[in-house]
């Protein structure tokens, strides 16, 4: 299901564009789950438990502005959909540092607005429901992979870290670290770059000949012989997300 937040101090305005998603959604017939936060304190909370597809921000608020806002989020996620909606556009060029999709002036033109919601939602990603289930010493887990940051393969275990700072153990595997994970390597997003590491490039902050920072602040090595391969593969993940790193 679409996940949509919708950011705005105002509260008329925040009414006016929740009332223009509900018409768009109702008219093509979509489902999504629409959330509405009048003070960015409390999306940035949010964020620390949720993921959503599609990011709506004012940029004068209180505190923390839209243009922080939106860095703030791409820096947790490269591939969300981010539009600006606000009264002031002399913010246009700084805001495209969070590579929105949109910036659109208020009052808010209901087509520019359908015509901007088509784009970002033909562009997003609706993988995060993809899951996978393992076993743990006590337990059966299901996952979703949009919340794995990286997997590690020790002392025949695999270690699951995840975008909330848990890490988690496999029971012991039989088969080798590849086999066990085949399933989500099929997913674009996730790339192996050494026999005992895969990395999801969602989460990738900074990359170097010979390791991966990830959101956390994890490093993750490269496999030297494996650079090239590796390169070349988050080069082409990065240029078929527009370069929005």
């Amino acid at each position: 299901m679409l996940q949509i937040a919708i950011c705005d101090d105002q509260p008329q305005e925040l009414e006016t564009i929740n009332s223009y998603i509900k018409e768009y959604l109702a008219a093509h017939m979509l489902e999504a789950d629409v959330r509405l936060f009048s003070h960015p304190d409390e999306l940035l909370s949010a964020m620390e438990g949720e993921n959503f597809h599609l990011y709506i921000l004012d940029i004068v608020m209180p505190m923390i502005s839209g243009l922080e806002l939106g860095k703030e989020i791409r820096r947790f996620d490269h591939e969300t959909q981010i539009i600006y909606a606000t009264t002031e556009p002399q913010f246009a060029l700084q805001a495209y540092a969070a590579s929105p999709i949109n910036y659109l002036t208020k009052p808010i033109n209901k087509k520019q607005l359908f015509d901007t919601l088509d784009l970002a939602i033909s562009k997003a990603d609706l993988t995060q429901e993809q899951t996978f289930t393992f076993k743990t010493a006590d337990s059966l887990r299901v996952i979703k992979l949009l919340d794995i940051v990286c997997c590690e393969y020790r002392s025949h275990a695999v270690i699951f870290s995840f975008t909330d700072g848990q890490e988690v153990i496999s029971r012991t595997i039989r088969e080798s670290f590849s086999e066990y994970c085949a399933a989500i390597l099929k997913d674009r997003h996730f790339l192996q770059c050494h026999a005992s590491f895969l990395v999801n490039m969602r989460r990738v902050e900074r990359f170097s000949k010979d390791s991966f920072t990830l959101s956390g602040g994890k490093i993750v090595p490269i496999a030297e012989k494996q650079y090239p391969a590796v390169r070349d593969t988050y080069m082409d993940y990065l240029m078929s997300k527009g370069g929005n790193r």
